[in-house]
This record gives structure tokens, sequence and C-alpha cells, in this order.
């Protein structure tokens, strides 16, 4: 069992972490009787920034949007020295590709000191990046349609990022956060289709006509790499479904079809 410590003058910094994300994180901590204080992505690179804004902090939830962790041993530096805990909302992809920005960051904080909590998660990025293609047509083009990915409802990250924020016990664990099964892409963007009210296919295209899509948006090369070996590795290894979400919360991870339902505004 974990033990409550949050008071009403405790104060959470949120920083590096998607609006979508950390919009339910501070309803959830306003919630709890928690203080959120939230720090702009440039203001995460920058040390003195990021040190006073951890002054009088409990705790922090660090992401991490950029696209190399060449700041991010300042980063870890900062917080190892001013807060208590720090739980990072990393990806699930640092199983199959360690080398990437999150695994960095994660031994960065195994070393630091701090207690720290890892929250390893597969979002829903891609579904969202989809939004403008199925607005625009009835299909989405893309590689590793037969990839089954467990997409995890940013209300249920929220829910366990602010367990790990507000209670004692986390430390040094490393939640896989899922969704109750694993569509694959070709039936997530079936599923959205569904909600939107009309059929939308899966057009499978290439991995290197995928790749040169993603370059087209300044993605780095490494970081576009990794995101296709992640999703090439779900065509013959399905992310597992996890209960991490319900142990930890008490109730079921919300399935995709209930995120497309509530986000279907966004695809029509």
């Amino acid at each position: 069992m974990t033990e409550k410590r949050v008071d009403d003058a405790s104060a959470v910094l949120v920083v590096g972490v998607s609006g979508t994300v950390g919009r339910h994180v501070g309803l959830q901590l306003a919630a709890a009787g928690a203080r959120a204080r939230t720090l702009t992505q440039r203001d995460l690179l920058d040390p003195a920034s990021l040190e006073a804004a951890a002054q009088g902090v409990d705790a922090v939830l660090l992401g991490w949007p950029h696209p190399t962790a060449e700041a991010a041993t300042d980063a870890v530096g900062v917080l190892a020295r001013e807060v208590g805990r720090v739980v990072f909302l990393s990806s699930a992809a640092v199983r199959d590709v360690p080398e990437q920005p999150e695994g960095e960051i994660e031994a960065l904080l195994a070393r630091s000191g701090v207690r720290y909590t890892v929250l390893r998660a597969y979002g829903f990025a891609a579904a969202l990046q989809w939004a403008e293609e199925i607005r625009a047509g009835d299909a989405v083009r893309g590689y590793g349609g037969a990839a089954e990915l467990n997409p995890v409802d940013e209300r249920d990250i929220a829910a366990v990022a602010v367990r790990a924020l507000v209670e004692d016990g986390h430390a040094g664990a490393r939640y896989v956060l899922t969704g109750p099964e694993s569509p694959t892409q070709a039936e997530q963007v079936g599923i959205i289709g569904e909600a939107a009210g009309r059929p939308v296919a899966w057009e499978e295209i290439p991995r290197e006509a995928a790749r040169h899509r993603m370059t087209a948006t300044g993605r780095p090369g490494s970081a576009i790499d990794s995101t296709l070996d992640f999703i090439h590795a779900r065509i013959a290894d399905p992310e597992p479904a996890t209960t991490t979400v319900q142990d930890l919360t008490g109730h079921p991870a919300r399935s995709f079809r209930t995120w497309a339902a509530d986000h279907a505004a966004l695809f029509r």
C-alpha cells in the first residue's frame, strides 16, 4: 500500500509534458489537493530557469519533447539537487530502441540519486497525426498497418502520473502503461472512421516512403529510424497489454474505441 503525502501546500512542477497529458495532470493534481506549476519546453533547456522553477517544489513530472538528449544531463542534475522525486514520462519504444533520448534520460535518472519513477507509455501521437489526413479524405497512408500497438488514453497516463507524484511507494518503479487491447494501426484507423461516422481505410506504403514523409517534418533521422524500428517490431511481436492502470488507479484502462469516440470531433 502507498500512503498519500500530498497536502494543500504541496507543489508539483510539470515540465516538457504535452498539453494533452499536461492538462489532465493539472486537473487531477488539483483534485488531489496539490498545486501545479508548468515550465515551457524552452526553459527546460535552460538550467537557471529550471532551477528557479523547481524552488519549493515537492515533485516533478518530466517529459522530454526534444529530439536528442544533449541537454538532459544538466536538466536531470538540477532536478536531482532541487526536488525530492521525479516522475519521467518515457516511451514504450525504449524496450526495443534503448538508445533513443528517453532511454538515455532513464539512465541519467538512475545515476543521479534522485527518487524517480518511469512511466513507459505508447500514446496517441500517431492517431492525432492522422487527423488532417482523415479530415481531408477516406484513407491514411502509412507504414506498418499490421503493427499491433497498445496506445493508452492520456487521462489514464495522467491518473498514474498523479499517483506517482503525490504518493510514496513508487520510487524506482518502471511502469508500462497500455490500453486493454492491441489493435493494429489499420484497425485503429477503421475505429476512428466509425467514430467519425464514415469509413476510413489504411493504405500501406514502403518503409522508405514513410521515412521520406517523416523527414519532411524536420525530425532527425535517428528519431525517425527509431520510430520505424519500433513499428516494425510490433508486426511480429505485438505490444502486450498490462494491468498497470487498473492496479494503480482502481479503474480499468480506457479502450482505443472509447478514446476515438471521445475525440471523434478532431477527425471530422
